[in-house]
């Protein structure tokens, strides 16, 4: 089962399993995981479910599509050229089985 670990910007750490073919977006939002909003449901629209991937996972992450690439440019907290990246696209399963990110400290 996929993992998810949340570390937050007070230390604070949360792991959650996930099913496979949910993504980090969900498994937060499903899991009450505070700092991710997720407010358009998963539709690369809103992004409030920014998270900054840990550099031993970007490797395993999918390309960024040109959706996520446009509203990466609107999160609230700055964004990371390499680490930022939208939960709602990062699915879980398959080369991504487990994942680290830091949520940032504001999503709106």
């Amino acid at each position: 089962m996929p993992k998810v670990i949340y570390h937050h910007e007070d230390g604070a750490t949360e792991t959650v399993a996930a099913d496979a073919g949910s993504n980090v977006m969900r498994a937060a939002v499903q899991n009450g995981v505070a700092g991710i909003v997720g407010e358009c449901g998963g539709q690369a629209m809103c992004a409030t479910c920014h998270v900054y991937v840990r550099e031993a996972h970007l490797d395993s992450l999918p390309e960024i599509g040109e959706d996520e690439e446009e509203m990466l440019d609107c999160t609230a907290a700055p964004r990371d050229e390499r680490r930022s990246r939208l939960g709602c696209q990062l699915t879980l399963g398959g080369d991504l089985e487990e994942v680290e990110v830091d949520v940032p400290a504001t999503q709106i």
